[in-house]
Order: structure tokens, then sequence, then C-alpha cells
């Protein structure tokens, strides 16, 4: 067994102790699931000793990195809590800088341009007129709205990347008290989609959004990876996990997908402003809450910043980037992501296509984008008032 088979079957193992005992999954998509019997489950200390012996057998770079990133989130699963620039470089791949004051502002600014071109006002309704102007669809509709939206976005998609892989779509519905409102994850050529009753909502817009996120960011590129894995003994471990170095593309590459592919749809465009400009309002929290700074305090920046947002949110959101140790790294990912990709738009034609295409065959790293784009930002920022 290669030492990249050894981390697959250790990861494996230890995904099977996490669920038996009802915490989150290791494993999000397996690009190459095994045929044979699945290993007997490992608890944690076990699966960390055993990746800590893997490190000096592993040559490749990239199966060292995931070993890091899974070390890591050992580490803080069993109690350690290291600074966060420390604990995203280790699991994510990039810094934790932030982005300064006068940047979110910015985009907040352009977000609120958005806006004002479909008559929504910005304030404590902000959201709910929006969803308002963007038209709401049944929560029983939305599944096959969703299936429709991706079969007309798909071609678009697919002469974007390059991908002639097939998968296969299953949309289910649940409701917990979570942070989500969609998830996908699968094995293969097989993709599922869970839509969380509890926090989705659904509109004209956000149906057409989630399947560019959903089904056709995270549900396609998987499967292309995953086809890639079948045919070609590839060097890199063939497990997503969310506390790994592969989530910033991931997260961010779906955020940002109508930027490449529908740049025209005024109300889609509008909700990656938005979103962008949220993302990085939440990174201003994720990182004062992990500087020490008082509940009052980011309190009363979140208010500011967005006055739609409901104490629950907000009590949520410093409560998951500071308490929990899968969230505190993998949301992260979604501004680092967002921001990154947001900019990639601007590049040349050649660029893009480049990095769309890279996407879609290979899980890359922070580094691996930096490399296809060095002209590029920083990935996680170039620093904060709030660091």
């Amino acid at each position: 067994m290669s030492a990249r088979d050894a981390v697959e079957h250790t990861l494996r193992a230890w995904n099977r102790h996490e669920l038996d005992r009802g915490a989150p999954a290791v494993i999000d998509f397996d690009f190459l699931p095994p045929e044979d019997d699945p290993p007997t489950p490992a608890d944690r200390l076990t699966t960390f000793e055993r990746l800590s012996e893997l490190t000096a057998e592993v040559q490749d770079p990239a199966v060292l990195k995931r070993i890091t990133a899974d070390l890591a989130y050992l580490r803080a699963l069993m109690g350690e809590r290291p600074p966060l620039d420390v604990y995203i470089r280790a699991t994510q791949g990039c810094s934790a800088a932030g982005w300064p004051t006068e940047y979110v502002t910015a985009k907040g600014e352009q977000a609120r341009a958005c806006l004002d071109a479909l008559g929504v006002g910005w304030g404590e309704t902000t959201i709910t007129d929006l969803a308002q102007a963007e038209g709401h669809i049944d929560a029983d509709a939305a599944p096959d709205a969703i299936r429709q939206a991706a079969a007309e976005y798909e071609p678009a998609v697919r002469r974007r990347t390059g991908s002639s892989a097939p998968y296969e779509l299953t949309v289910e519905t649940t409701s917990v008290d979570a942070y989500w409102a969609y998830w996908l994850d699968g094995a293969g050529q097989q993709v599922r989609l869970r839509l969380n009753m509890r926090n989705a909502t659904f509109t004209k817009v956000q149906v057409r959004q989630f399947a560019l996120h959903e089904v056709l960011g995270h549900g396609l590129q998987s499967a292309s990876i995953a086809t890639r894995c079948r045919i070609e003994d590839v060097p890199w471990v063939r497990l997503s996990s969310v506390h790994g170095p592969q989530q910033i593309l991931l997260e961010g590459l779906a955020q940002a997908m109508p930027l490449f592919v529908s740049p025209d749809d005024e109300a889609l465009i509008s909700r990656v402003r938005i979103d962008h400009y949220l993302q990085l309002v939440r990174a201003e929290l994720h990182l004062a809450i992990n500087a020490g700074t008082p509940i009052e305090d980011c309190v009363r920046h979140a208010r500011r910043r967005v006055p739609w947002w409901s104490n629950d949110r907000i009590a949520g959101t410093l409560t998951d980037r500071s308490t929990d140790p899968l969230l505190r790294t993998y949301m992260w990912a979604y501004v680092a992501g967002i921001d990154w990709f947001a900019n990639l738009v601007e590049a040349d034609s050649a660029t893009i296509g480049q990095v769309l295409e890279a996407a879609y065959r290979t899980p890359l790293t922070p580094a691996d984008l930096e490399a296809l784009w060095p002209q590029g930002p920083t990935i996680g920022g170039a620093g904060s008032s709030h660091n």
C-alpha cells in the first residue's frame, strides 16, 4: 500500500468513527470510493498517531499538506486552540490576515449600488425586501426548480470548465439546527444535495444561484475530479474534507460561478456582490472574536455593517467562528475563496480559462491558485485592523 493509500485508509477509518458518534463527517466527497469493505472505525488519538507516523513516509507535497491539515484539525478536536492564523494556515493553506476596513466598505458600497438598481433599500428589511423583489418559490417546488436551473446552466458551465464528466444528482430535504441551508456531498459520480428546510429560503434568483453553487459548482466539479481519479493514478489524496486545503477553491468558485457563467443576469450578480460583502464582514467578526474583542464591540460592528442581521444570526456567526473547531477553520474558506474568485473575473480571458479548467481536474490549494494567477490578490487578505 502506498503512503497516499495509507492516508486515505486512515481517513476513512476516522470518518466512520466520527459518524458513529454523531459528529460531523470527516469526508465530504470521496473521489474514488473503494470496492472492498469499509475499514474498522479508528478514534481520534489512534488516527492522530497513525497520521503522524505517515508524515515520515510521505514524499508528495500535496499529500503532506493534507496530512498537516488533518493533524491540525485533530489537535483542535482534542482540545488545542492555536492562534487563528496558525490554525488557518495549517488547515486551509492560506493566511488569516483579513482585509482593510476601506476595502470592506468599498465592497459594501458595491452591494448597495446593486440593491439600488433592483429598487431595494439598505436597512433592517433589506433581505426581506430583496426576496420579495426576486419572487418567492414554494418549498415543495424548490427541488425541481433547482434541477431545471442546473439543466439550463450546465452547457455553459461545461464550456467554461472543459468538463465532460457524468454525474447523478439526488435531492433530499432535512431540518437540522445548523448554519447551512444547502449541503452537497457524495462519492464518485453520485452527488447528493440536501436542503435544510429550517434555514433555506427559496426565490427565483436563489434557485439559479444554488443550482450553480451546489449542483454545477460542487457537484459537477467533484464528479469531474472523480472521473480523473478513476482513469489516472493521481498523486494527491482522493478525499475532500472541509477542513482541508482544497476548500478555498471549492467554496470560492461555487460562490462566484455566476460571474463567469451568467454575467448579464443583474439579479443573480447582485446576490454575488452582496454575498462577497457579507463574507468580508463575517471575516471581520471572525478575526475580532478570535483576537479577544468583547462581544459588545463585535455586535455593534455587525449591526453597523449589516443592519438586517438578527441577534440570532450575529450570535451564531460569533459562536461558529470561535468555539467550533471545524467551523473555526471552514468558515474562513468562504471569504478567502469568494474574494479571490470575485477578483479573478477581472483577469485576462486566458488566465480565467486556465484556472477554471484546472479547477475541474485537480483539488487546487491556495498555493496552486496563486501560481496560476500570480498577479492576483493574496488569498486570505493583505491585512486587517482586527489583527
